[in-house]
């Protein structure tokens, strides 16, 4: 079998230019380099590199070859890194962003088991809608929740669930406006926005069939959080379109009550972004491990038909 070894010497001599400069990198003498490579070009029956006295170049199989030779090299530290990440207790400071909402009514339930499980892991988290530029802040996980995951740009994105919104409204609203048979029926209800540029907001709406919807309404409250927005549809103030992991507790008790399942907004996707998968600290890989195995499923109560609706 073919000595790994001379496929690592092989790429670190054409990396650095030379068999000096891969010598003082690998620590072996530049005479044992040149050997090792001769001797592989020996074993393949090719010619890997064309030496001059100046310079060495890699003629066409050789640079096939190289690409090879990458491959397994990366490969390999990927292994050393997988074990030593498990023989490496988690340990040291995380900094982590989140949006308020998703903080508020998801993290904030997660977090204590997250510290619980690894004591050693200090958390600073930042709750916050502002978008985080993560290597200038040093911050090493967002999570956000977006339609797309088109705007992350350069970072690593690790899916962890889907969030869909639901239309909602308090018992009392609906005993005083009546409950909503069809989307023309929403121009007559008061109805609660996060915002409404010259009084008027427009819910872009999917439904059966993929059919496309616009629905433009007149709010009487316009709050731009939330929270704010689902204590003032418990007090029925208005209809609106909540988070449905924000409110799957209150269509439980029948706090709040769907009305028009059958059309909502696309839903989001709830993402962690991270710089880099390679050198991950322990303490990072082990929240994104946590975050895959505890958040999906998570806003999916609120979705689930409940008994005497």
């Amino acid at each position: 079998m073919q000595d790994l070894n001379d496929m690592l010497f092989f790429a670190e001599v054409v990396e650095r230019g030379g068999f000096a400069a891969a010598g003082r990198a690998l620590g072996v003498p530049k005479s044992r380099l040149s050997r090792r490579v001769s001797e592989l070009e020996a074993q393949l029956g090719v010619r890997l590199l064309q030496r001059t006295t100046r310079r060495l170049s890699l003629t066409g199989v050789g640079e096939a070859y190289l690409r090879h030779c990458q491959a397994v090299r990366e490969s390999a530290q990927a292994a050393l890194d997988a074990v030593a990440q498990v023989q490496t207790e988690p340990r040291g400071s995380l900094r982590v962003t989140c949006p308020v909402t998703l903080a508020q009514t998801v993290l904030a339930e997660l977090m204590p088991a997250f510290l619980q499980r690894y004591p050693q892991v200090r958390v600073e988290l930042q709750v916050s809608n502002r978008v985080v530029n993560l290597v200038e802040e040093g911050v090493d996980v967002a999570l956000r929740v977006r339609a797309s995951l088109e705007e992350s740009g350069s970072m690593v994105v690790k899916r962890l669930d889907v969030a869909c919104q639901v239309l909602v409204a308090s018992p009392e609203l609906l005993i005083r406006q009546g409950t909503p048979a069809t989307l023309e029926d929403l121009a007559r209800m008061d109805s609660i926005a996060m915002s409404a540029p010259d009084g008027k907001a427009v819910w872009q709406l999917s439904g059966p069939h993929g059919a496309q919807q616009q629905v433009q309404h007149s709010p009487r409250y316009v709050a731009d959080d939330l929270l704010t927005l689902k204590f003032a549809a418990l007090a029925g103030t208005g209809i609106c379109w909540l988070p449905d992991y924000m409110c799957h507790d209150e269509i439980r008790d029948r706090r709040l009550v769907r009305v028009l399942p059958d059309w909502a907004p696309t839903p989001g996707i709830v993402h962690a972004v991270f710089p880099s998968r390679r050198g991950l600290a322990p303490a990072v890989r082990h929240f994104l491990d946590f975050l895959g195995e505890s958040m999906p499923g998570r806003s999916s109560v609120a979705t689930r038909p409940q008994q005497g609706a």
